[in-house]
Order: C-alpha cells, then sequence, then structure tokens
C-alpha cells in the first residue's frame, strides 16, 4: 500500500487558517492557505497530508453539523477539491479525518430530534431517553462521548447511521478523490461497522488507507486484514521522549522490540503504524525535550523505526507549545513555513525514508544498546540499513560486527569505514546502508 512508503505531514485546518473557534457561520475560504504550502510539504519529502476535521462543525472540528460540506470557515466545497488537486498534482496524497463515533449537537439530525422528540424520525439514530435530561437541559438524556456531552454518539447499529456515513465518505471520493481515512477515536468504533466500513472502501477504491486512532491495548483487535490497515503508535509516542529526557534508551528499544522484534512472541511484525512525536491533542515537541540537542535526534528515531513518520506543521522548525496551555494553542496559526537547520534534517531523513526499502519495510533487530546510545537494524532481502544515534553530550566509539566492512550514510550521502569501531560525535544520528 502506498501509505507504508509515506511520509506524512499533519494539518489542523481550523487552527492552521486562524478560523474563529467558535463557527460564525461567515463563509471564508481560509483553506486556500494549504496551497502556498505544498512546495514546503515537498520540500520536506512529504508525499501524503493528513487533514484534521475539515467539515462543517459546531467549534474544533470533532463537533459535526454536516459531513457533506466543508466548514464555512474554511471556504467552499470548490475551495477544498482545488486544494486537494494542488496536493495531487503535486504528487501528494489527501487523508482526511473520519470522525464517525460522535457528531456535534448542531447535527442536523440531532437537532431534529430536540425539535421533534418521539416523532424525529432520526431518534434511533442516536443512544436516547426521553425519560432523563441533559447537561444542556434539553429534557432528554443522550449518550455523549467520553461523559462530554457537546460530543453526541452516533448509533453506529442503525443502518441509516451507517449508509449515511458511507454515502459521505462516496461524496469525498468523488469530489475531492481522498485516497485513505484517520478514524477518530477508532477505538470507540463498533468492530462490526469498522468491518462494514473496510469492506465497502475497498470496493470503491483500491488502496484506500483506513488508519485509526487507537491509544494502547492490543492493536491487533482492530488492525488486521477485515479492520484498518494501520493506527496511531501511541504505545511508543511517550517512550520517544522520554528515553531522551531519562536517558534511557532502553526504553524505546525495549518497545520496538515488543512490537517489532525478531522474536516469535513480538506483537506486530509486518505491520506499518503511523509514527508521531507530536501532533494536535499532545505537547509539542520542542516543548517536551529537556535538551534542545535531541530535538533532531528524536526525528531521526522516528524515521527510522519501523511505521510511517508523521510531522506536524510548524513543529518542523521548533514551534513550542504546552497542552496546559489548552487546545487552541497546540493547534496554532502561522503566517508562512519557516525552514531551519531543523527543517533542513528532517527534509534529509524524509528522502532517506521515502527511498528505502529497509526503512519502510525492514524487519527490526537492536544491535547496540546502552542507556545514551541506540543502534538498531532494518532489513529486507534487498537491503540492510543501521540506524545509528548518540544521545549523548560525548563521543561514542560502538564496537559491534556489522556484517560487512562500508557502508553509505543515506542521509549525507557520506560513506562509512566500520574498521576500528564506528564512532559517534556528540549529539549524533546516522542511517549507514550497508554495502554487500
Amino acid at each position: 500500500m502506498w501509505a507504508y512508503e509515506s511520509n506524512f505531514y499533519q494539518i489542523y485546518p481550523l487552527g492552521f487558517t486562524g478560523a474563529p473557534f467558535e463557527n460564525d457561520g461567515v463563509l471564508t475560504s481560509r483553506i486556500l492557505k494549504v496551497n502556498d504550502w505544498i512546495p514546503h510539504i515537498q520540500k520536506l519529502h512529504c508525499n501524503a497530508v493528513y487533514f484534521s476535521p475539515v467539515f462543517e462543525s459546531d467549534t474544533h472540528g470533532y463537533n459535526t453539523r454536516d459531513y457533506t460540506k466543508i466548514d464555512c470557515r474554511l471556504g467552499t466545497n470548490e475551495d477544498f477539491a482545488e486544494v486537494a488537486k494542488n496536493l495531487h498534482d503535486a504528487g501528494i496524497k489527501v487523508v482526511l479525518d473520519g470522525v464517525f463515533n460522535h457528531v456535534g449537537r448542531g447535527f442536523w439530525a440531532f437537532q431534529d430530534v430536540l425539535e421533534k422528540r418521539w416523532d424525529s424520525p432520526y431518534k434511533d439514530w442516536f443512544h436516547i431517553s426521553f425519560d432523563g435530561n441533559s447537561n444542556y437541559n434539553d429534557g432528554l438524556w443522550y449518550e455523549g462521548w467520553e461523559g462530554n456531552y457537546d460530543l453526541v454518539k452516533l448509533n453506529l447499529r442503525n443502518e441509516e447511521v451507517i449508509q449515511h456515513i458511507f454515502s459521505a465518505i462516496k461524496g469525498w471520493i468523488e469530489e475531492f478523490d481522498i485516497d485513505g481515512l484517520r478514524l477518530d477515536v477508532a477505538y470507540c468504533l463498533d468492530h462490526d461497522f469498522l468491518r462494514r466500513l473496510r469492506q465497502y472502501c475497498d470496493s470503491i477504491k483500491p488502496d484506500f488507507l483506513l488508519l485509526g486512532e487507537l491509544l494502547h491495548g492490543d492493536y491487533n483487535v482492530f488492525v488486521n486484514d477485515a479492520m484498518l490497515h494501520s493506527c496511531t503508535n501511541y504505545n511508543c509516542y511517550k517512550g520517544l521522549y522520554s528515553s531522551f529526557n531519562c536517558m534511557n534508551m532502553f526504553e524505546i528499544i525495549h518497545s520496538l522490540l515488543r512490537q517489532f522484534g525478531p522474536e516469535q512472541w513480538t506483537l506486530y511484525k509486518g505491520k506499518h503504524f503511523l509514527n508521531f512525536v507530536d501532533n494536535h491533542d499532545v505537547t509539542r515537541v520542542a516543548s517536551i525535550l529537556n535538551n534542545e540537542k535531541h530535538l533532531p535526534l528524536i526525528y531521526a528515531l522516528c524515521y527510522g523505526m519501523p511505521g510511517m513518520p508523521c510531522v506536524y506543521y510548524g513543529s518542523e522548525w521548533g514551534a513550542k507549545a504546552e497542552k496546559s496551555q489548552g487546545d487552541p494553542a497546540l493547534r496554532a496559526c502561522f503566517d508562512e513555513p519557516e525552514y531551519n537547520e531543523l527543517s533542513e534534517w528532517i527534509s534529509k531523513l524524509g528522502a532517506a525514508h521515502m527511498n528505502s526499502n529497509a526503512l519502510c519495510y525492514g524487519d527490526f533487530r537492536s544491535v547496540v544498546l546502552t542507556n545514551k546510545q541506540c543502534i538498531f537494524e532494518r532489513k529486507t532481502d534487498s537491503e540492510r540499513v543501521l540506524v545509528a544515534i548518540n544521545a549523548d553530550e560525548n563521543e561514542y566509539t560502538a564496537h559491534f560486527d556489522a556484517g560487512c566492512g562500508t557502508a553509505v550514510d543515506l542521509i549525507t550521502g557520506a560513506p562509512h569505514d566500520f574498521g576500528g569501531g564506528s564512532t559517534l560525535p556528540p549529539y549524533s544520528a546516522y542511517f549507514w546502508k550497508m554495502e554487500r
């Protein structure tokens, strides 16, 4: 699948474009701003863009009002179709957020229920009791997502709901030619619904990606031949930054061995998860790392480990924001992209990942592991790459059997000779492609 060979770039459109938090009903073609960023996305060697919610909503996008209409704060359907076409013309795939577990209170069918009660033909679209009351004093009770009653849970066992969602997806493919969906809170979605969603999407567009937002637990329950192709790798998210903050590379390497290692009990060998160092829901990586010199290294680890790397807009040049400041701070508007030393490094990592069969598909094996250094192997039948990281302020020389005498660094193009050991300068990372 195309996604397994891709570098993703995430945009949270409402924040990215500086749209007001509350839906003011004013049509403004802000989404066209993405067109100006396409050269930057290409420069980073990202060939897929994942858009957080773009459809009409009450506030933050995850409380949908209408699955068929681009949010007026972003523009029109024609505006987004233009953006999608320009991305495709630039060789960049388009993935949208599919928010199917819940809708907003402003969703047209829920509004009909509030108005007509028992007489509404949509009352069974939701989990409603007319014997109770809501936090909004509606005179009826309904199930909200995890106690958030601005998010009205859909009844995904209702055939009309399922067909409404399928019709919307078909429309997105026909109108915007989208290449996949990231499914919000996929861990909450009905399993039978996910199976039907996979069958439906497979039937209308080959290689259509279904990527679920999963937190912890066994990813195999959702990521399998009948349901999702991939998921967010939250199992490794914390380990990525705490391995540097605690100077304990054992944490992330042991997680990766558990997921993808050579042992028979390995959980997810052969699967491809979405790897990230931050996103729209968590503190930006430049604000969470204790040592800014680790910033290039955490991206090297993210691009070198099994899976599909994803960069969150703004973080590629080191933008900062903390979760404690609120979600709007994490979803900032930047006038234009910046390209600095970190961006250039990520661009080189992107090129290396995109052009390496081993980095996209290779098995995982730990070669050297200390508290402050790690070297691991990514290997396919056609290619072998060693990823080496030194998180220490001091030089480190690793002595190990490389299996050959020489290599070339996929990031810099420089040759490397393993004779006498491999010396890693302070705060350095390498992707050595082994010569046969």
